[in-house]
């Protein structure tokens, strides 16, 4: 269980851009999509999902879950119909689990296969394989799994669950939604009450999705101000019809993209706007930015609207540390638009960016130097002192991070040189239309060697 070869990489480049304009639709969200394969599974009968995210990462979650069992088929474009094996059905996969790049998608299945009698390996790419999965692994020994893992719990692993699982009461120690989720799927399949206390809360899809399978899930804060959870195991979730919204994670590379090049408007159609998703859309209100948000409803629970963003004369703010769980994936963004501020953007409480598809703190941070935007970081901060105009000019290793590629390529759309990409292959794990999408807008970005990208 080696983790892969390196593959051949695709370095990318952009330059100072026309102005951006246009309405444009980005993938379906990423969370919901992982989400919405896993639930269908442990529901008995048809879940029917439209929009699903058909990236490089959600469809290794896809094979996972027919590995696991479940009848997972392509209708069409974005639309996927799931035949459930129910609560406490899995089957034993008669091969390793290969996440490829997916953090979410495989800390997720952990919990599930923890709490059910398989034995299940795990493995994933060179990035994936340096993930710490420790956070995730011991609330789930609580549960009675068993784990076979290298030193520093890390891939490739191997994950035995029990002849019946244990509910157990857990506080997340650091903000986790990942950690969150993967108890509570684990909980999904152990006889009683499984608990999660989160100090600090995060993002709530899990929650909204088992209350919309059906599960008993009571939620409440307690005195001491914490989100408290309390699942009832073994129920019988009823399959859904889901529809994916647009990615809020994805549409914030375009929305920054507008901000930042002279002369721009975009429209980002059907975006997720739960609230605990939204923190980048209000530290960019906060730096002045002219967003407005249009069309704004209802469907499936789920709140969406359409993001209209001009570009706008951007002022340096504080982003504190509790805002960092509705934000965490748009930190590496935020510094680019910051990079265009006038005065100083601090960013605190950034820990959590030091175990993501790369450090993305020190990979942010790199990003900066090599094309002149001065900055400070600290162990868990980043200051950035911005600019009307971006000198540019560098390349930028991303460290096999879909986030810090699709970042960097947004700075050099408004920066004084080219700015460059080591690789651009990672995008295609969330945003595989990024450079088409970019096209359509007016923005110029190409493969390093000159070609179309």
């Amino acid at each position: 269980m080696n983790p892969p070869m390196s593959h051949a990489t695709k370095p990318m480049i952009t330059r100072a851009s026309s102005p951006l304009t246009g309405t444009i639709r980005v993938p379906g969200d990423k969370s919901i999509s992982h989400r919405s394969l896993m639930f269908g599974t442990l529901a008995i009968g048809e879940t029917r999902i439209e929009g699903l995210l058909e990236s490089e990462d959600v469809l290794a979650t896809t094979s996972a879950m027919k590995a696991l069992g479940a009848n997972v088929r392509q209708l069409g474009p974005g639309s996927w119909s799931v035949e459930g094996v129910g609560v406490g059905g899995l089957c034993e996969p008669e091969t390793a689990l290969d996440f490829g790049n997916a953090g979410t998608g495989v800390r997720l299945t952990m919990g599930l296969v923890a709490s059910h009698a398989v034995t299940a390996a795990f493995i994933g790419d060179a990035s994936l394989s340096c993930r710490p999965m420790g956070r995730v692994l011991d609330p789930l020994r609580e549960m009675g799994a068993e784990v076979l893992a290298r030193s520093g719990d890390r891939l490739p692993l191997t994950v035995r669950g029990p002849e019946t699982a244990l509910p157990i009461t857990y506080r997340v120690p650091v903000p986790s939604a990942q950690v969150k989720s993967a108890v509570l799927l684990a909980g999904l399949n152990a006889p009683g009450r499984t608990t999660v206390i989160e100090p600090i809360p995060t993002r709530d899809h899990t929650e909204r999705m088992l209350l919309g399978f059906g599960a008993e899930l009571d939620i409440e804060e307690n005195a001491d101000g914490e989100r408290v959870l309390r699942l009832t195991g073994q129920p019988e979730l009823k399959p859904q019809a889901i529809t994916v919204p647009s990615d809020p994670s994805s549409a914030a590379f375009m929305i920054v993209a507008a901000l930042i090049v002279p002369g721009s408007e975009v429209t980002v159609q059907d975006v997720l706007l739960n609230p605990h998703r939204t923190g980048l859309i209000k530290t960019l209100e906060e730096m002045d930015a002219d967003i407005s948000i249009e069309n704004v409803r209802e469907t499936g629970g789920k709140k969406l609207g359409d993001i209209r963003a001009r570009h706008s004369r951007l002022t340096g703010t504080t982003v504190p540390a509790e805002r960092a769980p509705s934000m965490i994936d748009e930190y590496p963004i935020l510094a680019v638009a910051a990079a265009f501020a006038e005065g100083e953007t601090r960013m605190l409480g950034l820990h959590e960016l030091t175990v993501k598809e790369s450090n993305r703190l020190a990979a942010v941070s790199a990003g900066l130097a090599v094309n002149g935007v001065p900055h400070e970081k600290g162990e868990d901060w980043l200051s950035v002192t911005g600019g009307e105009t971006v000198k540019g000019g560098g390349t930028v290793v991303t460290h096999l991070d879909h986030r810090i590629a699709m970042s960097f390529l947004m700075l050099g759309l408004a920066s004084d040189a080219p700015v460059a990409v080591d690789d651009g292959v990672p995008i295609a794990t969330s945003f595989p239309d990024f450079a088409d999408l970019v096209t359509q807008l007016g923005g110029r970005i190409e493969l390093a060697a000159g070609e179309k990208a």
